[in-house]
């Protein structure tokens, strides 16, 4: 019994010896080492910064889809591209009008609340302020929980409003900023596109800037009653809901696809003359892009990681050269040559850590300068670049593999010398 737990504490004690034995050839070649190690900290620091980098962009665009709702679900007109019945069709055709969305409530139990949209940019004004190109937004009030944006003053559009088409409006804090409202604005008249819009309400600032169905480049907006909107300017038209939940998002988009079908009179077989998006289909593409530039980066910077594999494996040729007469000697008195090759295999592989453990560093320095870069001159706003945990374990990974794996044939040209000839190496 003691001779089974005896054995791995042999074998533990001389790996430590051999550890010790490499720190110390580490340190009194300082310069060599460094630059040996040279390859692989700019190897493991390129793959760590651009997993970083990737990483913050990836939390940040997942943060602004996610507060707007994973269960989000947007459906718009699209020409088919493929299949029969494919040919290209008149817009008039093409577009939705308030009959193909009769009856949705009924027809899409896995949706909790839906509501047309129109887009449409307009010229607005208030006494002597004009801005141009406002974003004029129809809704129906679902839109405040799909969105998640409530009123902050005053009221939602209610069913009268809706009813008589009236000419009422909510508008963005900018708005009110940019026509210099007052700030209890409440009950004033704003212009739009030449006619007088009683604002009922100013809706909170967004969480999110992303928004899966607006195109346009004003970043002020005005919701007026979709009804209104559609009786005025029959704008385009657009849908958005929300499923119950994150789990029903598949089956309300099934739903709601079936269910347009039908109401555009589709036959088997024709292709979809519109698109249905969800938040959850743009996060899975989301992660299928930065899986692929996170691949490609990898292999690319792999070449920058075998040259210094091979950096590594040419000094340690040089090494067992030098200390031909030193493995001579261990050989004389007894060592083993498991022993000799463990010496110089871990010696390879310290010398990758150690590059790996600086590369990590600079590549987390690297990452923290493009978020600077990101914000400071390309007005992006982006989460800070962490290198994840399983970055660093596959860089200390792959730094390990590269040491043995370049490490092995000097450590086996090692084990095999002759003692005697050895000895005799000048």
């Amino acid at each position: 019994m003691k001779q089974f737990f005896k054995l791995p504490l042999v074998y533990l004690w001389v790996l430590v010896q051999s550890a010790l034995l490499a720190l110390g050839q580490i340190n009194t070649n300082k310069v060599r080492s460094t630059l040996t190690t040279i390859g692989i900290v700019i190897g493991v620091a390129a793959v760590t910064a651009i997993v970083a980098a990737l990483d913050g962009v990836n939390a940040t665009v997942r943060s602004e889809f996610e507060t707007i709702g994973t269960n989000t679900i947007a459906i718009w007109p699209h020409s088919p591209r493929g299949g029969q019945g494919s040919k290209k069709i008149p817009y008039k055709k093409l577009r939705f009008i308030p009959e193909h969305f009769k009856g949705l409530s009924d027809h899409c139990p896995s949706v909790s609340h839906f509501t047309p949209i129109t887009y449409s940019n307009k010229n607005v004004s208030f006494g002597e302020r004009l801005e141009e190109n406002v974003r004029v937004v129809g809704i129906n009030p679902p839109w405040h929980k799909i969105q998640n944006r409530s009123v902050t003053m005053g009221r939602q559009f209610n069913l009268i409003d809706q009813a008589e088409t009236w000419q009422v409006c909510l508008i963005a804090p900018e708005v009110r900023t940019a026509l210099n409202l007052d700030r209890d604005c409440i009950g004033q008249s704003i212009t739009v596109d030449n006619r007088s819009f009683r604002i009922v309400g100013v809706i909170e600032e967004p969480e999110s800037n992303f928004d899966l169905l607006a195109k346009g480049e004003s970043d002020l907006m005005i919701l007026i009653p979709f009804e209104t909107a559609w009786k005025l300017w029959q704008p385009n038209m657009t849908l958005m809901a929300r499923s119950k939940s994150p789990e029903l998002s598949k089956e309300a988009q099934a739903e709601l696809r079936f269910f347009l079908r039908r109401g555009r009179n589709l036959k088997p077989g024709q292709p979809d003359n519109f698109r249905v998006q969800a938040v959850e289909n743009v996060l899975e593409a989301l992660d299928k892009v930065v899986g692929i530039i996170t691949v490609v980066a990898v292999a690319i910077v792999g070449i920058s990681l075998l040259v210094g594999g091979v950096g590594i494996m040419n000094i340690m040729l040089v090494s067992v050269s030098e200390r031909t007469r030193e493995i001579g000697l261990r050989k004389a008195v007894g060592a083993q040559p498991f022993a000799i090759l463990l010496q110089f295999l871990v010696e390879a592989v310290i010398l990758c850590l150690f590059g790996g453990l600086i590369g990590v560093g600079i590549g987390q320095i690297m990452a923290l300068a493009i978020t600077d870069v990101a914000e400071s001159m390309l007005q992006i706003e982006m989460s800070t670049a962490y290198v994840p945990l399983w970055a660093i374990g596959l860089a200390f990974g792959f730094s390990t593999f590269v040491g043995i794996f370049f490490g092995i044939f000097p450590a086996a040209k090692a084990a095999k010398l002759d003692p005697i000839e050895a000895l005799r190496h000048e």
